[in-house]
This record gives C-alpha cells, structure tokens and sequence, in this order.
C-alpha cells in the first residue's frame, strides 16, 4: 500500500512543480532578505540620527558653557569697574591716601617676560601700596587663600608701584559672604563690598590689623 502511494505521488511531481515550488521559496526567502535590509536600513537610520542628535546636543552645551563663560567675565569686569572707581576713598580713615589707581597690574617672574600673577586693582601712594582681589561672588576661602599666595610673588616681584612702599592687602566682591568675610579679616585683608552702586568696606572686627607684606 505504501509503495503504490509513493508511487502515485512521484506521478504527480512534474517538472513544472518542481520549478514552482523552488521560484515560491526563492521569492519568499528574497522578500525575507528585502525585509530585513529594510529593517538594517532602519535601524542604521535611527543610530545616524541618534549620533546627530548627541553631536547637535554637545554643540549646543558647548555654546551655552562658551556662552556662561563670557556672561561671567562680563560680570567679573563690572564689579571690579564698579569697585576701582574712587575706591582709596574707602580708606580715608587710614594714613594711606591711595589716590593712585592701577587696574589688571601684571606681575612678571623677575625681569622675564612670565606673568606668575596680576593685581585685579592696584592702589599706591609714596609710602604704601594695597594688592585689591575682586570676586563677582566673594564666597570661597580657597580665594583668601590664594589671594596670600598672590600677596607673597608681589612682595617677591613687585611691580614698580610697589618697590619700596608698604604693601596692602584688600578683597572685594559684588556679594560678600559673612565666613569668607572673618576668614579674610583674619588674615589681615581688607573687605569690600557693592552695596548698590557704590562700595562699603566691610567694618573691621575689634582688634583687626592690617597685615603688611
């Protein structure tokens, strides 16, 4: 019985089925293959515009930090401008009379041409000269601190105003925080402060005196 099924179902198998069968598959496994480059082509699209949109977004944060980066030096040049002007009035109280002004005083290693620091606002007289840190935002004591260290290449390499004079020290800032206020204070500098449109020096605890370099 079996061998006359097998029989009857090789009599039925003609070339012209054979060759239907083998296009049927070939065109289902071509329309598979087109369907799954169209799924590649799909997915590399997605991963190309992926990519575009991180490079759009890291252009962008670059343009917003270059961006903040000059909003913050636009606001450091004003508050220093606002503090320089008529800012050795602020010391009237003191035998100083530091009526000469000097803004961005560069301080050279020796007689090279290396800057190592400058001096935000130099005030001079005959007899003394004062070094003046401005801060937009006077709420650090890293800058105390590194305002010391600027006082000690001053004293080293002094610029001409301060060959000879008794040498100041003074912190300023559009605010001023009250910590950063004693820290500072405590190491013998001066505070200043924008009140406004014009410049308070901060008053001086009991006991305070101005260190000289």
């Amino acid at each position: 019985m079996a061998i006359q099924q097998t029989a009857e179902y090789e009599k039925g198998l003609t070339f012209e089925k054979v060759w239907a069968a083998l296009m049927e598959t070939r065109q289902r496994q071509e329309a598979e293959s087109r369907e799954r480059e169209k799924e590649h082509a799909k997915a590399d699209q997605q991963m190309k515009e992926l990519r575009e949109g991180f490079e759009r977004s890291e252009k962008l944060l670059d343009r917003v930090t270059a961006n903040m980066g000059g909003l913050n030096n636009t606001l450091g040049e004003l508050v220093e401008n606002l503090i320089a002007a008529r800012l050795w009035e602020k010391f009237d109280a003191y035998p100083y009379n530091l009526k000469q002004a000097y803004q961005r005083m560069p301080v050279y290693e020796g007689h090279t041409s290396r800057v190592l620091t400058d001096i935000d606002i130099l005030l001079a007289n005959g007899e003394y000269a004062m070094a003046v840190e401005v801060k937009a935002h006077l709420d650090r004591k890293d800058d105390v601190d590194h305002h010391l260290k600027r006082m000690e290449l001053i004293r080293k390499y002094p610029p001409a105003q301060c060959i000879g004079r008794k040498l100041l020290g003074a912190m300023a800032g559009g605010s001023v925080d009250p910590d950063v206020q004693a820290y500072a204070q405590h190491a013998g500098f001066f505070v200043l402060e924008l009140t406004g449109e014009n410049v308070a020096l901060a008053e001086c605890p009991a006991g305070f005196k101005p260190r000289e370099w």
